[in-house]
């Protein structure tokens, strides 16, 4: 016999959770499925450390930051949980919309100032500045591990069912409020499913709806050992190091071994944290190698020999991640008949993951639309999936 369920959710990481989270909090019921086990590291959510940054100037993401502020703090609140740390984060290099993102975020009530790269270095010593700095002092760090556990008690204690270890094998659509999930140990019959699997997206919704084309690709960064070595340097570090984006121009000779622009953060217990934006090798998500690409790595430790001064570029540990990404990478958050798609987050989705959740709360239950901005129709269809058929 099926299990019946008002939403069923597929994809317990930071997006699948909140949405769950969103429903529960609602009196919705739901049913999340997630196909690993707690606190595991196949995805995009694992890990003690994500940038919370606010340096945007598109109007729909800074809407969207001013939301998902006050979120975190109401999610460590209902949780007893500290997941944000407000240590700013500085973004230099050449950027021509620092001006920009520092008028849309005094807009909404955000800080931003600018410091010349002297100031700055005085007050981050661990940092070379690359020319003027941005620094937005309302933005910091997020426990990523810390975060989902918070959400998934969070919505189980609002009355959210959570089955860990329970793949979606199949996804059928059987009518307009009709969806059928079949997984490795049973069925789950619901009104809407909401679909946040991250890299396995394309794979669950093939045939089932358009899929816009979605890159997986296996990221690198790594953890640096902090050259301070007092005693009191990590809980200084905690403090005293912010989160950074430093972006480069690509046809300036300078930046010749750069793949991408720089984003990092200070990972207590970890080290510094750096790494490339979203050129890492194309990857399947079930055959990953989670080994770093030695020739990326070594241009890597070289930036940290360059630009962070207070870290060791010769004492580092590796990690991997997935990015899914989109075209244009933005999001997809978009409903097609009684499937909703939270999609196409990596490289800048973790900060947003409660306002993205009230938002896949909202369309599943019609309480609202996502931004256009997010539309499924805006992205090219390589015909992996074809249009949404009832069965």
């Amino acid at each position: 016999m099926a299990h019946e369920v008002e939403t069923v959710v597929i994809g317990g990481g930071a997006m699948g959770s909140a949405t769950a989270w969103q429903l529960a909090r609602r009196g919705r019921s739901v049913l999340l499925l997630e196909r690993f086990e707690p606190g595991h590291a196949n995805g995009a959510s694992h890990g003690a450390s994500r940038n919370f940054n606010t340096a945007y100037a598109e109007p729909t993401y800074v809407a969207m930051l001013a939301e998902a502020l006050p979120l975190w703090r109401g999610l460590e609140s209902e949780t007893g949980s500290r997941l944000l740390e407000q240590v700013g984060i500085v973004n230099h290099g050449p950027n021509p919309s620092f001006d920009a993102v520092a008028d849309a975020l005094h807009a909404v009530g955000l800080g931003a100032e600018f410091l010349a790269p002297e100031a700055a270095g005085e007050r981050w010593p661990g940092i070379r500045f690359d020319g003027r700095v941005l620094h937005t002092p309302d933005a910091g760090r997020l426990n990523a591990d810390a975060a989902v556990a918070a959400l998934q008690a969070a919505a189980v204690a609002a009355g959210a069912e959570i089955r860990h270890g329970t793949r979606a094998l199949r996804l059928e659509v059987l009518g307009d409020d009709h969806v059928r999930v079949t997984t490795e140990t049973g069925v789950v019959d619901a009104r809407r499913a909401v679909v946040t699997v991250g890299a396995w997206t394309t794979g669950l919704l093939a045939g089932v709806l358009p899929v816009p084309r979605l890159v997986v690709t296996q990221e690198q960064p790594a953890h640096f050992a902090l050259r301070d070595t007092a005693p009191d340097a990590a809980e200084r570090a905690a403090v005293n190091w912010p989160g950074f984006n430093h972006a480069f121009d690509p046809a300036d000779p300078r930046y010749d071994h750069w793949y991408s622009p720089v984003y990092g953060m200070y990972t207590p217990g970890q080290g510094v944290k750096a790494g490339w934006h979203g050129v890492g090798p194309v990857t399947d998500p079930d055959a990953r190698s989670f080994t770093p690409e030695p020739v990326q790595l070594a241009a890597l430790q070289r930036y940290v020999r360059d630009w962070l001064p207070g870290a060791d570029p010769d004492a580092l540990e590796p990690v991997s991640c997935t990015y899914t990404t989109t075209a244009d990478e933005d999001f997809v958050l978009d409903r097609v008949g009684p499937v909703v798609v939270g999609a196409g987050f990596s490289g800048h989705g973790f900060k947003f993951t409660p306002s993205v959740g009230r938002i896949l709360a909202d369309i599943a239950t019609g309480a609202g639309p996502a931004p256009a901005r997010f539309a499924l129709s805006r992205l090219p269809n390589p015909g992996a999936g074809g249009w949404l058929t009832h069965r």
